[in-house]
Parts: structure tokens; sequence; C-alpha cells
């Protein structure tokens, strides 16, 4: 993928930067922050990477440490490619839950991902193309869709949260599909090196690994503690699945905390008292005549 934001237009000036030519400063800053913006995007994007790929090793390592077959954590990691929602299902499964509680919970965390495909739904899919005949149309439709597909499954937190942080539709997309496809391939590469490691080291426990899927769950549900009512939802949800984690199978008591929502609910209020307008004075025809006090004989 050629990075169109390093390609955008900073004219040079036609004066050569002559003095008293006006366009010197504004082209020297355009051109010195095009790389400048190039170098900051690839520099976050390989810390990402390098953070979701020690995780991606966990996750690997402890599912087949676990007893799950080798080729379960790499066929979710390029089918659902959503850590957290990998994380809780394989979770699940290995605390002896249904396989139906694990994708519940799966699917639950994922339903993050609505909102962030209508939020970057305009650089998912492919750019502008010229118009062609009726043989063209048909396959530029099949590859708009492909596009839009291949777009759609790299929608990560970290793929919307650098697009969202650009404010030129084109360094929007560059962000986002860098992003995206840099870390699907270093997720899926991590998670393939988690398998062969997780099958020559059976105790994960002693490498602290058993302890990455619960941490990875907190580190995605805290940033959306802010309001006081969203952290009371979260909170009656957690009380809920410990005090039903004895009772009832692994996996149900999450599925069970979702009640916890309805603590945040609040009923619409319907406003049926309206204000009044002040009663206007007596009218002669268009003109408003104001009202007297027949005593005093004031307005």
């Amino acid at each position: 993928m050629s990075p169109s934001w390093r390609t955008a237009s900073f004219a040079r000036p036609a004066s050569g930067g002559e003095p008293g030519s006006g366009a010197e400063p504004a082209s020297a800053a355009g051109l010195a922050a095009g790389p400048a913006r190039g170098s900051t995007l690839a520099r976050d994007v390989a810390l990402v990477c390098l953070a979701d790929g020690l995780v991606g090793l966990s996750f690997g390592a402890t599912a087949v440490a676990g007893g799950l077959p080798w080729w379960v954590p790499i066929a979710l990691s390029v089918l659902v490619f959503a850590g957290g929602s990998q994380i809780a299902a394989v979770g699940v499964v290995l605390a002896g839950g249904s396989a139906f509680a694990a994708v519940a919970a799966g699917a639950v965390l994922n339903t993050r991902l609505f909102p962030y495909g209508l939020a970057v739904a305009d650089v998912v899919g492919p750019t502008a193309e010229p118009q062609r005949d009726q043989a063209g149309r048909a396959g530029s439709a099949a590859r708009r869709w492909l596009i839009r597909l291949v777009g759609a499954q790299l929608i990560t937190d970290e793929s919307v949260a650098f697009a969202l942080r650009q404010t030129d539709p084109a360094r929007r997309r560059a962000a986002f599909w860098t992003c995206g496809v840099s870390l699907f391939g270093s997720w899926n590469v991590a998670v393939l090196i988690g398998v062969l490691a997780g099958s020559e080291i059976r105790n994960t426990g002693a490498f602290g690994l058993d302890a990455t899927f619960p941490a990875v769950l907190i580190a995605l549900a805290l940033p959306a503690l802010a309001e006081l009512r969203t952290r009371v939802c979260a909170g009656t949800g957690a009380v809920i699945a410990v005090a039903l984690t004895p009772v009832l199978p692994a996996g149900l008591p999450v599925l069970a905390a979702l009640a916890g929502l309805a603590t945040g609910w609040r009923p619409g209020r319907r406003k049926t008292d309206r204000t009044a307008p002040p009663p206007a004075g007596p009218r002669r025809g268009d003109i408003a005549v104001p009202r007297t006090n027949p005593l005093t004989g004031e307005r």
C-alpha cells in the first residue's frame, strides 16, 4: 500500500523562495510537515503493533497450553481479529464454559465495532473511480465490495483511533489502512509464535501469562468508565457476575452481568406543563390598548 499521505500537495514557490514572494514560509512548513507526519504515524503504529504483539503471543501460548488445538487460536486471529473477543471466548472455554457462552461473550464485546464502522465508513471503502462501461462497472462494483469487506475486517480500536486523529480525508484513509494492515500481520504472526511456544511451555502460569486475559479486559473497560452512570452499571454487573459464579456454568455469569445496564436506564419524561404567554390587553382593531387601573388611572 502506497502511503498517499506522504504525497500530499505541498507546492514549491514558483519564485524559488525569493525574499518578498510571500510563498517561502508556507511552502517550507508544508514540505517539512509531510515527512514529519509520516514518521510520526509509522512510529506510533510500530509501538502499537509491538504492544499488541506481546498480547497475541500470550494469547496463543495460553490457549494451546490450556488444552485447545493449535488451529483454534490461529483461526480466531485470522477470522475474528478482535483481541478482546478472542480472549473472552477462549477464557470462557478454558474455564469450562460452553461454546455458546464463549461465542456470546465475544459477540458482546464486539458490539463496540458497530459505531466504529459508522465513524470510519468514509475510509473503509475504495476511492472514487472514473466512469466505465457496463462490464467495467460490474468488475468495479465487485472490487469495491471486496475492499470494503477487507476494510471491515481491519476495524479495531487502534485503527479507528489512528484514523479519527487525522483531519484530512487522504490522511485518514492512509492512517486507517496502515495501522489495520500492520496490526493484522503483527497480531497473527505473534499468535503463531505463541502457539509454537505454548506447545513447549505447558505451565504458562510460571511466566505470568495466565494474567494476560483479565489484564487486557480490564484495560479495555477502564476508558469507558469515565461517567458515574457508566461506573454504576459496570459495578452492578460485576456484583451480579461474582454472585452467580458459584451457581451458573462458566461464561453465563458474564452474560448475566448485562442486567447491570438496567441501573442506568431512565424513562423519558413527557413535558406537559407549557408556559402560557402573558395575557394581552384589549385590542381595538389592530392596535393593542394597554390595561389601566380604574382607581388610579395608572397603566
